[in-house]
């Protein structure tokens, strides 16, 4: 896509992360929100981690594969965020929050 002298997209795509959100639907049948880190707790190195809850917040088991491919998928849509901490990208609306803010939200 080209882009205009400012460095923005000449075209910005609106739609990306609902598009997004529904190949990950597809991929990962009854996923409601991905949490996703750079941090995996079984290993002691950065690792790519995704943690898919349902609706009710029980976990969905994936496979590696597909753990890392959604992975990818969601840092590459938001490169400008800050992936130190854990972000959770809720397949509902198509936003994607801190995890920390999620968490502070819940317990309000």
């Amino acid at each position: 896509m080209l882009a205009t002298p400012s460095g923005s997209p000449a075209c910005p795509d609106d739609g990306r992360p609902r598009r997004l959100a529904a190949q990950l639907a597809d991929m990962i049948p009854g996923a409601a929100t991905i949490r996703v880190s750079l941090m995996d707790p079984a290993q002691t190195w950065p690792h790519l981690n995704a943690i898919v809850k349902d609706e009710a917040g029980r976990t969905v088991e994936l496979g590696r594969p597909t753990a890392r491919i959604a992975t990818r998928w969601i840092l590459r849509a938001w490169p400008e965020a800050d992936w130190r901490r854990p972000n959770t990208f809720c397949l509902t609306d198509a936003t994607l929050t801190r995890s920390d803010l999620v968490a502070a939200d819940r317990g309000r």
